[in-house]
């Protein structure tokens, strides 16, 4: 089996960190670079331009910010996995950009080999998020949390499978493999189980599966 690369677009406004980040990409086989933009509006237009696997997205950008393009992405129907790589570990950035659609939350002060792991995990599939940053999500999560129980009462016993595999990382392609079933119906399930929980995100749905078993 020919093993697939991912394709990257990298977004950030600083040139230092870009260079080093397409360094550090260009030494790893399976991801190949298609794209840099230093604003916004550029990687808005580059994204629907190349359709990336993966974007990877600063936070503290000059006029449009990271938050506003990923909201912005996801309006336009940009279906990438969308990776924030930030210096900001503030709650709200971390909790905004989870709920905005974001599939990881990543510190730039992680050593770059770290970051280089994440961004491949990512690409797989799987949600990435700096370890010192889940207690933020889950906090924030716990907060309407009370009545966990009578939730889960609520989910089909299929929707409770599809919930246990989100909270493994795993993406509709992969659980659809897994359960032998087709994409569409496992993105019809997650809508579902996310309505039921009133949770707004997959992350937000793993996360809130995790600390059910805590």
């Amino acid at each position: 089996m020919d093993q697939h690369v991912t394709s990257i677009l990298l977004v950030d406004d600083h040139p230092l960190l870009r260079k080093g980040l397409v360094q550090l990409i260009e030494l790893e086989d399976e991801l190949a670079l298609v794209g840099e933009a230093s604003n916004g509006l550029d990687a808005l237009r580059l994204a629907g331009e190349t359709d990336p696997d993966l974007i990877v997205l600063d936070l503290n950008m000059q006029g449009m910010d990271g938050l506003e393009t990923l909201r912005a992405m996801r309006e336009a129907g940009i279906t990438s996995r969308i990776v924030m790589l930030t210096v900001s570990d503030n709650d709200e950035d971390v909790v905004c950009a989870i709920t905005y659609g974001a599939d990881g939350y990543l510190l730039k002060d992680m050593d770059p080999e770290d970051i280089l792991a994440q961004l491949i995990e990512a690409a797989h599939g799987k949600m990435v998020i700096s370890d010192k940053l889940t207690h933020v999500l889950a906090k924030a999560i716990r907060k309407g949390d009370n009545n966990k129980t009578s939730l889960l009462a609520k989910l089909t016993s299929r929707e409770h499978e599809i919930l246990k595999l989100i909270a493994k990382g795993l993406s509709n392609k992969l659980i659809a493999r897994d359960l032998d079933i087709s994409d569409g119906t496992v993105k019809v399930h997650v809508k579902h189980v996310l309505k039921k929980l009133g949770l707004r995100s997959r992350v937000e749905a793993a996360v809130w599966m995790v600390n059910q078993s805590h």
